[in-house]
């Protein structure tokens, strides 16, 4: 699979946002990526030495909405979420220095 299949858009959130300090970054990747395939997307795209790579399956969440005809319930898509943490000597992602 090619590394811009598999890093969707990156997950900016507060907890996130706390972690680019410490060169931990969030990612929403593809669902059949595995850790393997999401360090090694991460090295190629940005150019960075990733030191370890956790993941995690984040369920959608339910959603209502009133409308004329009643209520209609539904829910948001499930997605993979990478949280990567860089080495130590590793130069750090531009695109969250301009966030931080």
């Amino acid at each position: 699979m090619e590394a811009e299949k598999i890093i969707i858009r990156p997950l900016l959130t507060e907890k996130s946002y706390a972690g680019i300090a410490n060169k931990v970054y969030s990612f929403v990747v593809a669902k059949d990526a595995g850790k393997v395939e999401i360090k090694k997307a991460v090295e190629q795209l940005f150019d960075v030495k990733v030191d370890k790579v956790n993941t995690s399956i984040v369920k959608g969440h339910k959603k209502t909405q009133n409308t004329k005809g009643g209520r209609t319930v539904g829910r948001t898509s499930d997605y993979k979420k990478a949280v990567v943490t860089l080495k130590e000597d590793s130069k750090s992602i531009a695109f969250f220095d301009s966030l931080s």
